[in-house]
């Protein structure tokens, strides 16, 4: 970034490599502009990670499509409705949209038209620093300045923020999301009011979407202070239909920290607000959640250790009858909610365990016992769990010896 409130992109990498420069090139001709637009240029210049390019353009869809299957890549029509081409280019893809402008604005589907304004396309975003675009040569437009907000890092809604936030309320998480990934300093106190002011509006939001926000929100580096402004302002008690520990979810950061462990959404969100089985049955229902992530809760809110950490041959069972993943959930959980600091000795032997013993499979089966006698029913199930116990007593043996011991054990009383 330059100074004087300009900015270029000319010495990166990314705009001259790969396929980007061709597809630019064949977009950015014959009376038609192209630029990278959004997250790309945003990150580019904060020196964040890059994710996905998206590109604008003055060409029409159709025109599009023919230009980039003419230069030999694979258009695919996702919202031709919108504007939007899918464009796959040596295997990456693209999505290139039509610039656009409000014709009416009623919420997100609000109905627009195909243009040739920069500018207007760039006022019908959200955030200052999300309307940057960037021409081929790596010249940074900004026509509603986002380049200053950028240096501030301070996320700022583009013209009214009441009025933006009315034509999609999501972006009251979104504002939140937003400075906890790439915000510093305080919330933009415009931007705040607005958005305690408009919180009614969040009860329109599907769940899906309130779901997708709130999940990227709890992984974004400044995720705490966050999501203490939105408690403090009474957004994230709306939000969870019940009150968050926030207590909780700073130490489930810290000990993640502490571990080098990758941030997790739903084990902090089972910190931030499951304690027991029915706040995960409530989230699911809030939130829409995959089965997946409330059977993750769920084993969260009925395993979490209450009390001091076992080791030994204790803590090895929890770990081969929870599995790696729910182990460290709970343990993590455990160890959150125990005051303990984060490089207590005994919490880190628990929580680490599955870093140093490989979960051994249980070596006996119903066939084994049957061949010692034991006639099919329910009295096999019941041989092959108490086999299973003292297996698991005896330190979870594997040399035949000691397997064949237990099994004949279990199969002599019957």
């Amino acid at each position: 970034m330059t100074a004087g409130g300009q900015a270029s992109l000319a010495g990166a990498s990314w705009l001259r490599s790969g396929p980007l420069p061709r597809l630019l090139a064949a977009l950015d001709r014959d009376g038609e502009e192209a630029r990278v637009v959004g997250g790309a240029v945003r990150n580019a210049l904060l020196g964040e990670p890059l994710g996905d390019i998206d590109i604008a353009t003055t060409a029409l869809p159709e025109e599009v499509m023919r230009r980039v299957t003419r230069e030999g890549f694979k258009a695919v029509p996702t919202g031709v409705a919108h504007g939007t081409v899918t464009v796959v280019a040596d295997g990456r893809p693209f999505e290139v949209t039509t610039l656009r402008q409000d014709v009416e604005t009623f919420g997100r589907h609000a109905k627009v038209a195909f243009g040739r304004d920069w500018k207007a396309d760039a006022e019908r975003r959200d955030f200052t620093i999300n309307a940057l675009s960037a021409s081929a040569d790596g010249t940074v437009h900004d026509p509603v300045g986002g380049l200053a907000d950028v240096r501030e890092r301070r996320v700022r809604f583009i013209g009214d923020p009441a009025r933006r936030i009315a034509e999609d309320y999501l972006r009251i998480l979104r504002f939140f999301r937003f400075h906890a990934a790439y915000g510093r300093g305080p919330l933009d106190a415009a931007g705040l009011s607005a958005c305690i002011a408009g919180r009614d509006g969040l009860d329109q939001l599907s769940r899906e979407r309130v779901r997708m926000e709130l999940l990227k929100l709890l992984i974004a580096p400044g995720a705490f202070p966050a999501l203490t402004a939105m408690a403090e302002c009474g957004l994230l008690v709306r939000l969870l239909a019940g009150v968050p520990n926030l207590v909780h979810f700073e130490r489930m950061i810290a000990l993640e920290q502490a571990l080098a462990l990758s941030s997790e959404a739903i084990r902090r969100l089972g910190a931030l607000a499951v304690v027991i089985v029915e706040d995960a049955e409530r989230l699911r229902e809030r939130l829409r959640l995959a089965n997946a992530e409330y059977d993750r809760l769920t084993a969260m809110a009925e395993g979490w250790w209450r009390g001091p950490p076992p080791a030994g041959n204790r803590a090895r069972e929890l770990l081969y009858r929870a599995g790696v993943g729910n182990f460290t959930d709970q343990a993590l959980l455990g160890w959150a909610r125990s005051g303990a600091a984060a490089d207590d000795p005994a919490w880190r032997a628990f929580a680490t365990l599955p870093q140093r013993w490989n979960v051994p499979v249980f070596p006996l089966r119903g066939a084994d016992l049957m061949a010692r006698g034991v006639p099919k029913g329910p009295g096999l199930g019941a041989a092959l769990a108490a086999a299973e116990r003292a297996w698991i007593a005896a330190g979870f043996p594997l040399d035949s010896v000691a397997v064949a011991q237990i099994a004949d054990q279990a199969a002599r009383p019957l």
